[in-house]
């Protein structure tokens, strides 16, 4: 920790500042995981929300990263209750994910892990920036192949920047009825500009697919040329917009310059195998595994493909009554994935 930060924060305990605490702690928990110190960043987060539960307000001033979040997500969906439902399937446009299920640890090589950190550090200092007249990155791409982490990538941006995560639900929005699909994904993104939030959109080629497919209907091009339209005039009350998608060969192309930043979330290499099947396992005892023998066999697995792996494994043991993973249990899982 910086020294400079170090006095500022015990300044603020002599003289019992509890605004100047709070914003001080958080400073220090985001400079941790910044250092990639995620399991202290935890930690001390951990600590903080449990401090904050435990003691009132100081004259009503002083809230936590949390209430604010609390707060913003209370706002948010007493709004998204005013629009419509889908009419055929009485389905909502939206989902409000809660903070508490939003997962946020990824394992992604180190360009790519910069890359989100640096969207993450821009949201941070969007004011200072602003300052400046320049503009933090506020829509984001990600693609790749499925299960390589978008969605996850959606759930540690909402998480590290505290913003409340709706996810645009496309088996609702996308409507038989001549207009309707433009029509809901237009009330949706007015909605989300109200108030600070990360807006999802998974699967975003459900409705912006190349207007040069000629297999395509005028219905679902008319779509794409509404989306593009209210993409150009999107302008986020303090949040992020995140879009994803497994096949960005069939996008539009003049959707990938509507966005600040494209990221390819890529396959885990054999570090990052390695990271995920251990970490993965760390709450059983694990035998003596020849991880450079393992490790070959997932060629191409996917992030969540070894997440499978390593809890299929753990079962296996379970179940055998050993307590122990063995390098039979992995492989074991490994070669009913490959036949799955």
């Amino acid at each position: 920790m910086k020294a400079e930060l170090l006095k500022r924060l015990f300044k603020a305990i002599a003289s019992s500042d509890d605004l100047a605490i709070d914003k001080l702690t958080h400073l220090v928990i985001e400079e941790e995981r910044k250092k990639g110190h995620t399991l202290l960043a935890d930690q001390l987060e951990n600590i903080t929300k449990k401090s904050q539960n435990e003691k009132p307000f100081s004259n009503g001033k002083t809230a936590s990263i949390t209430q604010e979040t609390k707060l913003s997500q209370s706002i948010l969906t007493e709004g998204l209750q005013a629009l419509p439902t889908n009419k055929r399937l009485n389905l909502p446009l939206v989902s409000v994910i809660p903070r508490e299920k939003q997962r946020h640890h990824m394992v992604l090589p180190k360009n790519i892990e910069k890359r989100f950190s640096r969207i993450e550090r821009e949201y941070a200092a969007r004011d200072r920036l602003a300052h400046y007249g320049l503009l933090y990155r506020q829509k984001i791409l990600l693609y790749g192949p499925p299960g390589c982490g978008k969605t996850l990538g959606a759930e540690r941006l909402a998480w590290n920047t505290g913003l409340p995560l709706l996810k645009v639900r496309f088996d609702a929005m996308v409507s038989s009825f001549l207009g309707e699909t433009a029509s809901n994904l237009r009330l949706v993104f007015e909605e989300a500009s109200k108030n600070p939030c990360l807006l999802f959109l998974d699967e975003c080629d459900s409705i912006a697919k190349s207007r040069e497919d000629h297999q395509e209907v005028g219905e679902v091009k008319r779509v794409v040329n509404s989306f593009l339209q209210i993409l150009d005039e999107y302008q986020p009350s303090s949040g992020l917009l995140v879009a994803a998608t497994n096949l960005n060969k069939t996008l539009d192309t003049a959707l990938w310059r509507r966005f600040d930043d494209l990221i390819e979330v890529p396959l885990p290499g054999k570090e990052e195998l390695e990271f995920i099947l251990k970490e993965t396992l760390s709450a059983i005892e694990v035998g003596i595994v020849n991880w450079s023998a393992i490790l070959p066999q997932m060629e191409n697995f996917s992030a969540a493909q070894a997440v499978r792996v390593a809890q299929d494994a753990a079962k296996r043991a379970i179940l055998d009554r050993e307590g122990l993973v063995i390098q039979e249990h992995l492989e074991e899982a490994i070669t009913e994935i490959k036949v799955s």
